[in-house]
């Protein structure tokens, strides 16, 4: 008994369009035994939802693609490698990403620790009021 899961890309063993496996749903009692599998594919721009024995379907056939066709070419022929101004470009570049070690480590010796600032609890800033008679502020 083949084993389908989601993701799994199947075809009806009578034919039809390559579908892709949805959920597998499986007894409540026992998870081992398959009661259906839902499948959907794509008819133009409508999205088709339906639920296969797990008998009526088996796995889909693996399908070349251009693009797996052209990858072994891809593969044979080693990337060009930069020359010219542009390896001087490419060169300059590193060179200022990566400063040398003794810069880096010269750097940090000659920051000095920032002193600790004072508090300013218990400081009242703005205008102090005070009640006085007829209810006046003075600021």
């Amino acid at each position: 008994m083949t084993v389908f899961k989601s993701g799994d890309l199947v075809v009806l063993k009578s034919g039809g369009p390559t579908m892709t496996v949805d959920t597998v749903n499986t007894d409540i009692f026992d998870d081992d035994k398959i009661t259906g599998v839902l499948c959907v594919w794509f008819v133009g721009d409508k999205l088709q939802r339906v639920r296969f024995d797990h008998q009526a379907i088996e796995p889909a056939p693996l399908q070349k693609t251009p693009l797996a066709e052209a990858a072994p070419a891809a593969k044979k022929a080693p990337p060009a490698e930069p020359t010219g101004e542009y390896q001087a470009v490419l060169d300059d570049m590193v060179d200022a990403m990566n400063p040398p070690a003794e810069a880096a480590a010269s750097r940090t010796a000659l920051r000095k620790p920032k002193p600790a600032q004072a508090s300013k609890r218990g400081t009242v800033s703005g205008p102090t009021i005070v009640a006085g008679v007829g209810g006046s502020t003075i600021g």
